[in-house]
């Protein structure tokens, strides 16, 4: 059932949904007849939209644009369509200057146009179709307009469905409904039955064959009749059951082939099983005594419409000609013809030959002479055979008899030995003996590399000798593998060599070579090839390599892989930094050694890895930097050193002290630098010093003794009183101060002592 649907803004309100409600009651009023589908319209105007957009819409949603394909269509349309004022697009184009359906691409016949009047103009871009609805002039016409511009959008959907029609209809939509439009030969609503032709009845003596793609006697049923044999058919085969009811043709006729009608007076007796002298007949021919016909005694009539044989008139037998040799002669009397039924013969033979049988003999009713044939014999020579690949060819006047001439030619690829012509003399002897014919002889053949295998009919490669070459295992025939030898006596082909089968071509490894033996062609079969590493490289697989009976090479082609030298450790306190141009620690690997700051490199710092496996030096070792050597302590002192490398090396370090009495001049510590330099000056120890002691009183004397230096730890000044030999008082300058003075480091006590009393010691504290 056709409907009709809308798609709009809840803006345009009630009347839009009346609208709607009247078109439906409209549209089932045009398909109240009952189809069960119809098309179905649904228009769009809000957005109206470009040409393109509202049949992509219509694509997208429906069946596609409305195509308006008649009057009916656009007047049902104008009726139910609300107004609007930009019109509606429909599903037309322009394309190459012509109107078509962009639906089925097929373009709009004239008649079937509907332009307002003066449409379509020739405005360019106005390629595409509106139409107007409910306009106030020129409603339900056409008028071309820019594809561009924005219009309302009508759409359907097609009514037709797959199941609408059968299989031999087209389903052809209408407005609000659907036909199945049958195809030729079918009817129904659905067009499923078949239209039928009257029954065809088979002809006498005929057989038919039908073709039956709808049923006995139904449309497309076609028919062949085929005439049994003997009989031919009047009409026409096949026929065809038409869309009409009606066969092509009316069956046709199997009417018997006619042979001719035989009036000859050698016909006898003839029997007529189906019709006169027709397919089947039979007729036999006979003659009188002494007569004859040409041809077999009975004729048929074939299943073609000839006679088996030709009848001819009975004619008067006849005997073989009366011919007689040279030497002889003959005399006939003839009652009809001449050596026919009748005629009589008398022989006579010429001076030398002689009668072999009856000289008279007369020709009988069985076309045969009542004697055997009488002959003049001449003296004969011994029966002469051909020579093997011969023939003979023997002149008159007889074979091997007196006077006959023979010949020999030998055949074509074998030479005469002998003479060519022997002639048989009046004694019955050959002149000559008979030659011999020897086959031509090709040259003798034997292909290095193969081996030969010939037939020989005619002697070792002789004429007609079929040679075949096959070539010895690794090896391939070059040319023709067989040869004939020919009449000429040359081979009938060039004589094939056998090549030896090539291998792939090698290439030398990479860092090395190969050297090749070559008894055939280069890396061809038996080739054998040693592969060689380039100094400093070893080969990795098989070094010999040969060319095999197969074409390809026994082994893998090796490798050259660079010799590996031993794995290098950087030294302690070093780092090593390599170069591998192939692998790591393989040959021409370059590896450079350097110490952290405070070693010294000992050694090369460069080592190579060489072609024998070696590295070039001894990888170096990284020794502490060494400081002057220290080698004793500071006079009046002692040194103690710690040595975490070597003795004075980096990192080295010495702790000084003095001896009693004395004092450090500098850093009591020393330590090794990185530039192997002591971190200060060796400190000296520097005797302690005491006060100088002034002269005290005019009544003592002072002797002082200076060991280290003036007034310095150990001078010893004794005093004594004037007018006393022995001293009264001695000072020392000491490392500890005197006992209860409580005095610092380098001051001095003094006691001074009434004479006769101990004297006491000035110490001085460290």
């Amino acid at each position: 059932m056709m409907m009709f649907q809308q798609s709009v803004d809840t803006r345009q309100g009630l009347h839009h949904i009346l609208l709607i409600a009247a078109l439906i009651g409209f549209v089932q009023d045009l398909s109240s007849g009952g189809g069960a589908h119809a098309w179905s319209y649904d228009f769009n105007i809000i957005p109206n939209r470009r040409w393109l957009e509202a049949r992509q819409w219509c694509q997208k949603h429906f069946t596609d644009m409305v195509p308006i394909r008649n009057q009916e269509e656009s007047d049902f349309l104008n009726n139910s369509l609300p107004f609007n004022a930009k019109y509606y697009w429909i599903g037309i184009s322009k394309r190459e200057g012509e109107w078509v359906w962009k639906e089925t691409d097929e373009k709009v016949p004239e008649d079937a146009q509907k332009w307002a009047p003066e449409e379509p103009d020739t405005i360019a871009a106005q390629d595409c179709v509106e139409i107007y609805i409910k306009r106030d002039k020129d409603t339900a016409k056409w008028n071309n307009e820019n594809c561009r511009k924005r219009k309302g959008t009508v759409c359907y959907t097609a009514s037709c469905k797959p199941e609408s029609c059968s299989a031999n209809a087209d389903c052809v939509e209408t407005v609000g409904n659907y036909t199945c439009q049958c195809h030729p030969g079918f009817l129904g609503s659905r067009c499923e039955e078949t239209i039928a032709c009257k029954r065809l009845l088979d002809p006498e003596q005929a057989s038919s064959n039908c073709s039956r793609p709808y049923g006995s006697n139904r449309f497309n049923s076609s028919c062949r009749f085929l005439c049994d044999l003997g009989f031919r058919m009047v009409g026409e085969s096949p026929l065809l059951c038409q869309a009409s009811g009606l066969w092509t043709h009316p069956v046709p006729l199997c009417q018997v082939e006619q042979c001719s009608v035989l009036n000859h007076s050698s016909i006898k007796n003839c029997s007529h099983p189906i019709a006169p002298y027709s397919f089947k007949s039979v007729c036999e021919v006979r003659c009188d005594e002494g007569y004859e016909h040409l041809g077999p005694d009975q004729i048929r009539c074939h299943y073609n419409g000839q006679w088996t044989s030709i009848v001819q008139d009975c004619t008067v037998k006849r005997c073989p000609p009366a011919f007689f040799p040279v030497s002889g002669n003959v005399t006939c009397v003839d009652a009809v013809e001449p050596f026919s039924f009748g005629s009589r013969c008398n022989f006579t033979c010429q001076e030398g030959y002689y009668l072999t049988r009856d000289d008279a003999y007369t020709c009988l009713a069985s076309g045969q002479w009542s004697n055997p044939t009488p002959t003049c014999t001449v003296v004969q020579c011994n029966s002469l055979k051909a020579p093997p690949h011969a023939s003979m060819q023997c002149q008159d006047p007889g074979v091997n008899s007196y006077g006959s001439i023979c010949s020999v030619l030998c055949e074509e690829g074998f030479d005469l030995i002998g003479g060519n012509m022997t002639k048989c003399s009046a004694q019955g002897n050959w002149s000559h003996a008979l030659p011999v014919c020897q086959a031509k002889r090709c040259n003798p053949i034997n292909p290095p590399h193969g081996s030969l295998s010939c037939s020989d009919p005619n002697g070792l490669f002789s004429f007609g000798s079929l040679c075949k070459t096959t070539c010895d295992e690794g090896f391939l025939l070059n040319g023709t593998n067989s040869t004939e030898c020919t009449s000429q006596g040359v081979w009938s082909a060039d004589i094939p060599q056998c090549l030896a089968k090539r291998c792939p071509t090698l290439s030398s490894p990479s860092h090395g070579f190969i050297v090749c033996s070559v008894p055939h062609e280069e890396f061809s079969f038996t080739s054998q090839c040693r592969s060689t590493c380039d100094e400093g490289f070893l080969l990795n697989g098989t070094a010999d390599n040969e060319c095999t009976s197969l074409g390809t090479w026994s082994t893998e082609i090796p490798y050259c892989l660079a010799k590996r030298c031993p794995t290098l450790s950087s030294s302690s306190h070093g780092s090593l930094i390599c170069s591998d141009p192939h692998e790591k620690f393989s040959f021409t690997s370059r590896c450079t050694s350097t110490c952290e700051e405070g070693f010294l490199l000992n050694g090369m710092a460069d080592t190579e890895c060489t072609s024998s496996g070696m590295w070039s030096t001894e990888l170096p070792h990284c020794l502490a930097r060494p400081c002057p050597l220290l080698d004793k302590a500071p006079h009046h002192g002692r040194m103690n050193c710690s040595h975490p490398y070597s003795s004075f090396s980096y990192d080295s370090s010495c702790d000084f002290e003095c001896n009693e009495g004395f004092w450090l001049r500098g850093t009591p510590n020393m330590t090794c630098n990185t530039s192997g330099h002591w971190s200060q000056d060796l400190p000296t120890c520097q005797p302690l010093e005491c006060e100088a002691i002034p002269a005290l009183f005019g009544s003592l004397s002072m002797n002082c003794s200076h060991p280290l230096g003036n007034f310095s730890f150990g001078s010893q000044c004794i005093f004594a009183c004037e007018g006393r030999d022995s001293p009264c008082m001695a000072l020392s300058c000491c490392s500890a101060p005197p006992l209860g003075f409580g005095t610092t480091a380098g001051q001095t006590a003094q006691r001074i002592c009434q004479c006769g009393l101990p004297c006491c010691c000035l110490q001085v504290l460290e």
